[in-house]
């Protein structure tokens, strides 16, 4: 079947509603697919120049889909632990650091909510890094802390297995969601102003970051539960209590955290790919070309910009308009919704939920100014934070017991 396609009228209207408030993007994970690809040659893979069919992001796509903010994610597999986890992640903020002094008139980097402004404003991408799973700070405080000092402004608690202090949603629960050490990981990022990210993590997690946390949290790449009855999703019951917070939840399009039917296929396909040696997040022209053969044997279900905005409906009718965003997790999934294809894709989402009777003040907030005024909420609680209370030095030992 085929997807419906805006009208032109309404694409035009999309787009210029994207010139005025351009999409923040929670989650890009570009910088491990330019490892994966090339080991970080980024003369290999040139991001100015059209790389699809190898990448979903280059600086052409960025500016057709209006992108004018996005959290680069600096992620390292669960499998790498301890001082391996750390200098991989310090490789891939190099990364970045890489992609910003190769592209300055595309890409400003930016720590602070008022730095995103002004790169908006010089007409550059605000390009700002996550971390994701905590994992990458090897249960260390100062390390946390270096990872702030280098541009890191969120930090996803888990990613797919569970650290030593929180549980995530795709592993077998340990900690009741977090443990005492957890709660202080969350109370320091706090103090600096990073963001705590709760998307992978466990609906117990979720709701002990909320109980504990001082400031704003966002989900930089989750979806809907009561839309998709997928673990990577969120509960309304944590939906609900983002308007106390403050925080946001930015929908991904991931097809198999969106759509049930693509959940399904994806499990096949992923077994497909392990038989054959490759890992299920893999995304290389090799592993992807084993998912094609997979697909043309196997027809997959399509999500479509549609199927993101019944995410996005729902989560608005439960959150509110003043808490949610976008966060597409492109290069860091194989699949990708038939109109949502690659970051050139956003227009469409838009339009789609124009269609829907969203107005432009509204868009406006999930596109733009959502994220970053949670940004600089987070920014004013560390301050006030840090007048009460001084880094902490605490460790898992003292707070969890040996490990």
């Amino acid at each position: 079947m085929a997807t419906p396609q805006p009208s032109p009228a309404r694409l035009e209207e999309a787009r210029a509603l994207l010139a005025n408030a351009p999409v923040v993007d929670g989650h890009n994970d570009l910088p491990w697919a330019l490892r994966e690809q090339v080991r970080y040659d980024l003369g290999r893979l040139d991001i100015a120049e059209d790389q699809r069919g190898s990448l979903h992001t280059d600086l052409a796509r960025l500016s057709a889909g209006g992108v004018g903010g996005q959290f680069w994610s600096v992620y390292v597999p669960a499998e790498l632990a301890g001082d391996e986890a750390v200098a991989a992640t310090l490789e891939q903020i190099d990364c970045v650091d890489q992609l910003l002094d190769r592209y300055p008139e595309r890409l400003a980097e930016a720590r602070t909510a008022d730095d995103m402004e002004a790169a908006r404003a010089s007409g550059r991408i605000a390009s700002l890094k996550g971390a994701e799973g905590g994992h990458s700070i090897a249960n260390s405080l100062g390390t946390l802390r270096a990872l702030y000092a280098l541009g890191v402004r969120y930090m996803t608690l888990t990613h797919n297995s569970n650290t030593d202090w929180a549980d995530s949603a795709t592993d077998e629960p340990a900690h009741d969601g977090l443990t005492r050490f957890g709660v202080e990981v969350v109370r320091e990022m706090n103090r600096l102003g990073m963001l705590v990210d709760l998307s992978h993590v466990a609906p117990a997690t979720m709701r002990a970051a909320l109980d504990a946390s001082e400031a704003p949290v966002i989900f930089s790449h989750s979806s809907a539960l009561a839309v998709c009855d997928h673990v990577r999703n969120i509960p309304d019951d944590v939906l609900e209590r983002l308007p106390a917070n403050g925080g946001i939840a930015m929908a991904t399009f991931v097809p198999k955290f969106i759509l049930p039917e693509a959940g399904e296929w994806t499990l096949r396909a992923d077994e497909n790919l392990r038989a054959r040696g490759f890992h299920h997040l893999d995304t290389t022209p090799a592993a992807m070309a084993a998912h094609r053969a997979f697909e043309e044997a196997n027809p997959r279900p399509f999500a479509t910009a549609s199927t993101v905005a019944d995410h996005l409906d729902h989560m608005r009718e439960v959150a509110g308009i003043d808490h949610l965003g976008v966060g597409g997790d492109f290069d860091g999934t194989a699949f990708t919704p038939k109109d949502l294809d690659d970051v050139a894709g956003y227009p469409n989402l838009v339009a789609e939920l124009l269609t829907r009777g969203w107005s432009e003040a509204d868009l406006a907030k999930l596109t733009w100014s959502n994220a970053v005024r949670v940004l600089r909420e987070a920014e004013i609680a560390a301050k006030e934070i840090q007048r009460g209370r001084g880094p902490s030095n605490a460790t898992i030992e003292e707070l969890d017991g040996a490990k």
